[in-house]
């Protein structure tokens, strides 16, 4: 699991990508990015999260998004990525196993 925290934008995006790679190059496919203590997402951390998610499913695994915050979420939502990123309330639900 990786928490972001505050702006994720052109300044801060590259603390998020490393965490990220960090989780994906230590064998561990499946990454859960908690965004709820995000506060601003811009167009570099949308970007950021799209190649996450690639790199992720390219590594056999999956890349989920905990979000609960409404600024963040409608960001997520005209962007179309609450679509393509599974996207999860809270904590729990983000880090439970996948139904089988």
């Amino acid at each position: 699991m990786v928490t972001a925290t505050g702006e994720v934008d052109l300044s801060s995006a590259s603390l998020l990508r490393e965490a990220i790679g960090a989780h994906l190059l230590a064998d561990r496919a499946d990454v859960v990015v908690d965004l709820s203590a995000v506060t601003f997402l811009d167009s570099t951390g949308l970007g950021l999260l799209v190649g996450a998610a690639k790199r992720a499913r390219n590594a056999g695994g999956s890349l989920r998004l905990v979000c609960d915050n409404p600024r963040v979420l409608r960001v997520l939502r005209i962007t179309g990525l609450d679509k393509t990123l599974p996207l999860y309330p809270d904590l729990e639900s983000g880090v439970a196993p996948a139904p089988s």
